[in-house]
């Protein structure tokens, strides 16, 4: 979203992370960690990033994949 040049109000915008609201309506959401590190932790490996501008009705599908060792590395140093 950054800069995908779309219009878009921050202090509308929810994102998931596996199923898990972390912000909402722009602000950071409580949530139960623990809940969202065993959904990372899971053997399928695949996360899943939901990003709702609260817009409209449209939808977009996205992949992607950064496994490179120095991207892991950088990744596991620490959390947020």
């Amino acid at each position: 979203m950054g800069r995908s040049g779309a219009r878009l109000s921050e202090e509308l915008i929810d994102l998931y992370i596996n199923e898990v609201a972390v912000f909402k309506q722009g602000k950071p959401w409580a949530y139960d960690r623990n809940k969202l590190v065993a959904s990372l932790a899971e053997k399928s490996g695949e996360v899943y990033i939901k990003l709702h501008l609260n817009l409209g009705d449209g939808k977009a599908v996205a992949w992607g994949c950064d496994l490179s060792e120095e991207y892991v590395t950088i990744n596991s140093a620490y959390t947020t």
